[in-house]
């Protein structure tokens, strides 16, 4: 199971009665891992299910669990899960009684959704009133409004042109975010801070805005500098009844996407919690909202909270909510479809414990805090063998990260009595995760939870940009950091080179000379060269930097992903991440990879009259940072060009990036 199974939640866990009927057959129009997170619910509760894919989708996770599965047209989301005829279709035919909608499809897929609902067929989630309310960004601002809900001040009409965007822009006054009246997620998302980025910010938001959600329309409102963004969990009947089930911290963001999630949040006291719980609620029965839904705050440093949005859906990040108080969404989503009402009140909602969710994201976060990477999971391995981990992912080893979907790999969640115990386990988690093919952004994810800023709660959606200002580097080694790898760098390469000698556990020759028991290494990290002595003492190896010496232990079992080192007491998990015959090798060590070159003292000084490989000169060509679709181009050959002029957009995941040149020159 991939489920963090927390003993003392019995008194909340889900408990599903067969007695309670519900639907025989749910169609999924989904994809990746929370296709599989419906199916799991729906497997425990009797429910088949339906899976649709693209034909790039064929051979996923969710096509495989799913009890049958149906694709419904080619690669791009426009022509395959927003393929809103197809998806029809596909109800039609498999006779589904139950639909699990992704709401990022346009509201346009809404009527049709109406008529087919007519038929017999009902859909897991709000009614269409509450999707097209809350979808709208315009609209939704108005009702909070309405609702005596906390609102940023802001233009609540749709921004025509750029002129227009300007003109509202300064009588709001600089900073102003420009977002997608349709969107979510962090598509279609500026910050401006003057004139010229409000142009900008208006053509690359609306854009993407037409791309991702089929809605180019776009609002303007006051940007509050350095906040948190903390969301309140609701959770709704068609009775009239609806509850709030806490809060969830999600101020570490990149590019406006979240990246690290917790529940509960270090900076609510009870009276701010319950202001806001009992504001989400007063929002959700204004609009008569029946499902579970998320109201998003930005709460500034004196805890004044305003209203962002309310996405109708099961947010990526809600399995922290479902850790804290035991309480399976999924479920509850299709008994509230089915008519039924609430099994809780609101003073049955507890706060246990504490939980941590990472989001894993096929990226490299040295490029932007996370651009996208695509390639096949050569090896994958989650860590499930930690306790109160839990996983939800919607890949497996052998699976094609590609340009036409949302990068994510895995939703890491790791539970525990408290905030330092569930850190403490994300931290291992993170060493534990093996993932093999693509770039991903561990390094970044463990360097966050591991942060004095972070641990001590000192957060806010600035917090990356802040805390790594030149951007994110990888972990800065401590001294004894380095002598800890490089003792365990020149460890495993004697090992390994004691393992080439043997065959089926004897010596390959039997009358070689005796075995050595020591050796002179020099092994070459960052900008150093280190004189490494090592000398076997059993299962164990002495190892000698910087004059001095530290005792690493290990089973030394090369075959494996992962080995657990333990130097001079400190238990360490490391990778090997790559080695080649040069003696060069890459090994990840507290969640970045370092590379390094070992070699024996005789080759280290032979090696220097080895030729240098000169570097190649890109500064006359521009390169994509990252795989994707060029969508526009603004030069031609024959123009001339200055430094910093754009030069063409490629869009990559949905987002739209301006690819600029890097000297003046001709095209």
């Amino acid at each position: 199971s991939r489920w963090c199974l927390i003993t003392s939640h019995k008194l909340y866990s889900s408990v599903y009665d067969p007695n309670e009927k519900t639907f025989e057959k749910l169609l999924i129009a989904n994809r990746g891992e929370i296709a599989c997170r419906v199916i799991k619910t729906c497997k425990k509760m009797g429910i088949k299910t339906v899976a649709i894919h693209s034909d790039v989708d064929a051979n996923a996770v969710h096509v495989k669990m799913a009890d049958e599965a149906v694709c419904v047209g080619p690669a791009p989301t426009s022509k395959s899960y927003l393929n809103m005829d197809a998806i029809m279709e596909v109800i039609r035919k498999t006779r589904a009684q139950a639909v699990s909608l992704n709401v990022s499809i346009c509201c346009s897929f809404l009527l049709p959704l109406s008529l087919q609902a007519s038929e017999g067929v009902t859909f897991i989630g709000p009614d269409t009133h509450a999707i097209q309310a809350m979808g709208d960004k315009i609209e939704s601002k108005l009702l909070a409004k309405n609702a005596k809900v906390n609102t940023i001040p802001g233009f609540d009409g749709v921004v025509k042109d750029a002129d227009e965007a300007v003109r509202i822009a300064r009588e709001i006054g600089y900073p102003v975010m420009i977002k997608a009246s349709a969107g979510g997620g962090g598509k279609g998302m500026r910050i401006a801070w003057d004139d010229e980025e409000t142009r900008e910010g208006f053509r690359f938001s609306s854009q993407e805005a037409a791309s991702s959600f089929g809605d180019d329309r776009l609002l303007i409102e006051k940007f509050i500098d350095n906040p948190r963004h903390i969301e309140i969990q609701v959770l709704a009947d068609k009775h009239g009844n609806a509850l709030w089930l806490n809060e969830r911290e999600c101020s570490i963001q990149r590019r406006n996407q979240k990246v690290v999630e917790e529940a509960p949040s270090t900076f609510l006291d009870p009276e701010t919690r319950r202001a806001m719980g009992e504001q989400a609620v007063a929002l959700a029965k204004a609009v008569k909202y029946s499902s579970a839904g998320t109201v998003e705050f930005l709460v500034d440093s004196s805890k004044n909270f305003y209203f962002l949005e309310m996405n109708t859906r099961l947010q990526v990040e809600h399995p922290v909510t479902e850790c804290i108080t035991g309480l399976d969404l999924v479920q509850e989503m299709i008994r509230v479809a089915k008519g039924y009402p609430l099994r809780h009140k609101q003073a049955d909602i507890p706060i246990n414990g504490w939980a941590v969710e990472c989001r894993v994201y096929a990226e490299d976060p040295y490029k932007s805090f996370g651009l996208p990477s695509i390639g096949k999971l050569s090896q994958y391995q989650e860590p499930l063998h930690v306790p109160s981990v839990r996983v939800d992912s919607g890949i497996q080893q052998g699976s094609d990260i590609s340009i036409y979907y949302d990068p994510m790999i895995s939703k890491l969640i790791t539970y525990g009595a408290n905030r330092a115990e569930a850190l403490k386990r994300m931290e291992e988690a993170l060493d534990n995760y093996v993932i093999r093919g693509v770039a991903h952004n561990i390094s970044l994810l463990r360097e966050v939870i591991v942060h004095p800023r972070f641990v001590q709660g000192d957060i806010s959606t600035k917090f990356l940009p802040e805390v790594y200002p030149e951007g994110f580097k990888g972990h800065k080694l401590t001294d004894l950091e380095r002598r800890q790898l490089l003792a365990t760098a020149a460890s495993l390469y004697v090992a390994e080179q004691l393992r080439s000698q043997q065959f089926l556990g004897t010596p390959r020759i039997p009358i070689a000379k005796s075995k050595r028991s020591s050796w002179e290494l020099s092994v070459h990290l960052g900008d150093g060269t280190y004189p490494v002595a090592v000398s076997k003492d059993g299962s164990s190896f002495s190892v000698e930097v910087d004059g001095m010496k530290l005792n690493v232990t290990s089973e030394w079992n090369l075959a494996s992903p992962l080995l657990s080192v333990t130097i001079d007491g400190t238990q360490r998990t490391i990778q090997r991440i790559s080695r080649n015959a040069s003696g060069e090798t890459s090994i990840q060590f507290l969640g970045t990879v370092y590379k390094l070159q070992i070699l024996t003292k005789v080759a280290a000084e032979l090696s220097k009259y080895m030729p240098e490989k000169a570097a190649e000169d890109t500064s006359s060509i521009l390169r994509s940072p990252m795989p994707g679709t060029v969508v526009a181009v603004s030069v031609k050959p024959g123009d001339m060009v200055s430094e910093g002029q754009e030069i063409c957009v490629i869009e990559a995941m949905k987002m739209q990036n301006s690819m600029i040149a890097a000297k003046t020159g001709k095209v």
